[in-house]
């Protein structure tokens, strides 16, 4: 859905982590998306996304629902400083997952940083470069920590004006039904339409903007 919307509105992407699932489809992935404000739209799909649907891996074709975690954090610059000390930080290198044949890696270039203090782990295999690999896992981490103080400030000031609005990274924001109806709908705006197909090939842009409304 995400990609599609990228391609449909003039955005750019690059996928800097990928996990498959035991089975089949994706269990984690990281896009790193650039554009026209993509923090600003992407923003509001931070959440709980539930999907209800006839799963193709049911046998006895009884309605399934998933859940997916979206979470989206802003690029920060090198201006912005974050203090990051070696000794907080636990660093691995395993070997990527080519993509078959002569592609194959045969080096240990993938890293995965994991900041003690926090548990926040982050991972990169996009490049064949050990180095390249760990300056993007590196800011990947940079720009998370920022997110939490950031967040925490945010919080600190909502204690004391009143929060009109209760948007968290565990919270359920939107349903896509697909059966025994066809509907999406966000939670958080009220904003629906019938259209669900269209939403999953990225038509979402009228959901990223009924939410800056309400937020503004």
């Amino acid at each position: 859905m995400y990609t599609m919307f990228c391609e449909k509105n003039g955005y750019t992407y690059e996928v800097i982590d990928k996990l498959k699932g035991d089975t089949a489809g994706i269990k984690s992935v990281t896009l790193k998306i650039k554009g026209n404000f993509p923090y600003g739209y992407f923003k509001g799909e931070i959440g709980v996304h539930r999907l209800v649907r006839i799963s193709p891996f049911n046998a006895a074709g009884k309605r399934q629902t998933s859940f997916a975690s979206v979470s989206v954090i802003p690029e920060i610059d090198d201006e912005i400083k974050v203090d990051i000390k070696e000794e907080d930080l636990k660093i691995d290198v395993y070997r990527s997952s080519g993509c078959g044949g002569q592609g194959v890696n045969t080096t240990d270039s993938a890293v995965r940083i994991t900041h003690i203090p926090t548990g926040i782990v982050v991972t990169c295999q996009n490049e064949r470069s050990q180095i390249k690999n760990k300056a993007t896992a590196m800011n990947l981490l940079k720009s998370k920590l920022f997110q939490i103080e950031e967040k925490n400030k945010e919080k600190e000031i909502n204690n004391l004006k009143g929060d009109m609005l209760n948007i968290d990274f565990g919270s359920q924001i939107r349903n896509y039904t697909l059966e025994p109806y066809k509907l999406v709908k966000d939670v958080r705006t009220g904003y629906e339409t019938n259209n669900a197909s269209k939403v999953l090939d990225g038509d979402i842009i009228e959901f990223m903007r009924a939410f800056l409304r309400i937020k503004r």
